[in-house]
């Protein structure tokens, strides 16, 4: 199995995320996704080969297909053209490094449910609604919604994001912002949505960032990465029951069988469960892009 990245750039640190590493380049930022694993919002002690290069190739095709949407914040995904990475260090960052615009980012994540599931199903068995959104009764889980639902949550660098009523998100970032956001996100849901199932994948769910520049909202950090949604595949969904995920609910549901709380520090892989895992990220990758890594 390819080993993965642990190197650091000599470049000064603007954010060190669950994932990704942000350096600041004055006029831009160089984002470099590693190959680290979060699970409820806590990093694991291995990380899954590959990942970061499935994230980044992932939203970038994602990114263009859909900019005649929404406006997006990549600059550059050619390694070569990156000279704040050394020569001799390129091979390392190819496929998981890219250069964005710098802008500024609102603090809410804007989550769109075409499907009741994850999250949402929870909320939905205790009170029949998810985000003071009201839904009718007798859903069964994984069933799909007659229309996606927006589902804003707030965003936490450290513990768990916390999900938000619209009314909520409204305070946080105005209405006007908070109304383009929610029909831009839902745009973007329909779009990809109609593209997967023409590969044979649902999406169930997904959440977007989103930056402003120029007057106008622009999609920032990932797009549309198992990551950031709830994939299934289209041959196995069934209503009633939880479908298998091209993401890492593999991964969830092994540690919940492994006992943990949920609190860090999380246990170690074995391989066997990050073999699987990183097995999901790349039947993800091909599928939606027809390509392999």
């Amino acid at each position: 199995m390819p080993a993965m990245l642990e190197s650091k750039l000599p470049l000064r640190l603007f954010r060190k995320g669950k994932v990704r590493d942000v350096y600041d380049l004055d006029d831009r930022l160089l984002f470099v996704a590693s190959d680290r694993v979060s699970a409820y919002d806590v990093v694991m002690p291995n990380g899954i080969p590959d990942k970061g290069r499935v994230l980044t190739q992932l939203s970038n095709f994602w990114f263009r297909r859909l900019e005649g949407i929404a406006k997006h914040h990549l600059v550059e995904t050619d390694i070569e053209k990156i000279p704040q990475v050394p020569k001799d260090r390129r091979e390392e960052f190819r496929g998981r490094a890219i250069t964005v615009r710098k802008v500024s980012v609102f603090p809410v994540e804007c989550v769109v449910r075409g499907y009741i599931s994850g999250s949402g199903w929870k909320e939905y068995k205790e009170g029949g609604q998810v985000c003071g959104v009201k839904l009718p009764a007798g859903l069964k889980e994984a069933d799909r919604l007659a229309e996606p639902i927006f589902t804003p949550a707030t965003k936490a660098d450290a513990g768990h994001d916390e999900n938000i009523s619209f009314d909520r998100m409204i305070t946080i970032v105005g209405r006007k912002v908070a109304e383009a956001l929610r029909d831009l996100s839902i745009r973007l849901y329909n779009e990809a949505h109609a593209f997967a199932l023409t590969k044979g994948i649902i999406l169930a769910d997904t959440k977007f960032e989103w930056g402003w520049h120029d007057g106008a909202p622009m999609i920032v950090d990932e797009a549309l990465t198992p990551d950031s949604s709830r994939y299934w595949p289209k041959e196995s969904w069934v209503p009633g029951k939880n479908p298998p995920s091209y993401d890492k609910q593999y991964l969830r549901d092994w540690l919940t069988s492994s006992g943990w709380n949920k609190e860090p520090p999380a246990p170690a892989l074995p391989e066997d469960v990050i073999a699987r895992v990183r097995e999901k990220y790349l039947q993800a990758y091909q599928a939606l892009t027809g390509s392999a890594l």
